[in-house]
């Protein structure tokens, strides 16, 4: 089967509610959506760096225990994991707090294979940082040369947005090595000052590529694409729990349906039918509604065992 590769930070997320932490997840945007798609029947592969300490035994060991190869996984002996402090408000949504201890940002690894019609998941601080950006990029172009789809989350924090001058070109490097561009509304309002998904697309992604997503929390989900194809969705009514991990898991749900539909880096390449559209944004609006409600950051394992079923 054909498989997903995610490349992206490691942390462990610390969630509170009423000031009193309640919950310790491991956690990171990409490894969000890798952890759903390996409960998911999905062969995944992770690209990433932790500490020599506790929690990075547990990251590495919660890779394994849900099918992950975790062999692309850096271990720095003189470094402590990441943490992450998540606040949750009244509506369930987080605002968040970061901590990492790294003496120095760095990124070596062995490429896992990568073979055509494979899945690249990339996206977050993480994609964009220059530190690390020569390997991220020399990866990406590996991957593409190999003929995998690329999927880029923008997931672009206020904490960064005193960066986006320095970062855009790599940002705009991002956009044109994707097949796929997925962001938040508020993404887009941190880096262009844009407010709507027409706005953003004509101005910022249509010239990269003609596949854009463009989600707004509990709004619908905007997608322009090939053809002109313009279509809202709206998401699926569910009793929040947390909203932490939701865009991570509408990754993996939309990467699952591109899977269980058959669609090929030819299919990518043609331009998708809106009948495929409906059926991967479903499928990632499924996944999103399913984190929802609950305390961890990936779909439970019941979910990803009756997903199985449909591979």
């Amino acid at each position: 089967m054909r498989k997903v590769i995610g490349i992206g930070e490691t942390v462990l997320d610390i969630i509170f509610r009423d000031e009193q932490p309640i919950s310790a997840v491991p956690g990171g945007s990409t490894f969000n959506a890798i952890i759903s798609l390996g409960r998911s029947g999905v062969p995944t592969s992770f690209i990433s760096e932790t500490g020599n300490d506790r929690v990075g035994q547990m990251i590495l060991r919660f890779l394994e225990e849900n099918g992950c190869d975790a062999s692309a996984v850096n271990v720095y002996p003189d470094s402590k994991s990441p943490l992450s402090l998540a606040f949750l408000n009244e509506r369930n949504d987080a605002d968040y707090i970061f901590y990492k201890d790294h003496p120095n940002d760095r990124l070596d690894f062995n490429y896992p294979e990568v073979h055509q019609d494979d899945l690249v998941l990339f996206g977050s601080y993480y994609a964009l940082n220059p530190v690390i950006r020569p390997q991220v990029k020399e990866f990406l172009d590996y991957a593409r040369q190999h003929g995998a789809i690329l999927y880029y989350d923008v997931n672009f924090r206020a904490a960064h947005q005193h960066e986006v001058m320095k970062l855009t070109p790599n940002l705009l490097e991002n956009f044109e090595l994707a097949d796929i561009v997925r962001g938040s509304a508020e993404d887009f309002e941190i880096l262009f000052k844009k407010h709507s998904a027409d706005d953003v697309y004509r101005s910022q992604i249509m010239f990269y590529t003609r596949k854009f997503i463009y989600t707004q929390a509990a709004d619908t989900v905007e997608l322009r694409a090939d053809g002109g194809l313009s279509k809202q969705y709206p998401v699926l009514p569910v009793k929040t729990v947390s909203t932490i991990g939701a865009g991570d898991n509408f990754n993996a749900g939309l990467l699952f349906g591109i899977i269980r539909e058959g669609i090929m880096r030819s299919h990518i390449d043609r331009g998708l039918s809106e009948q495929q559209w409906d059926s991967i944004i479903g499928s990632a609006l499924q996944f999103s509604a399913e984190v929802c409600g609950n305390l961890h950051n990936n779909v439970s394992t019941a979910f990803g065992d009756e997903r199985k079923k449909e591979l």
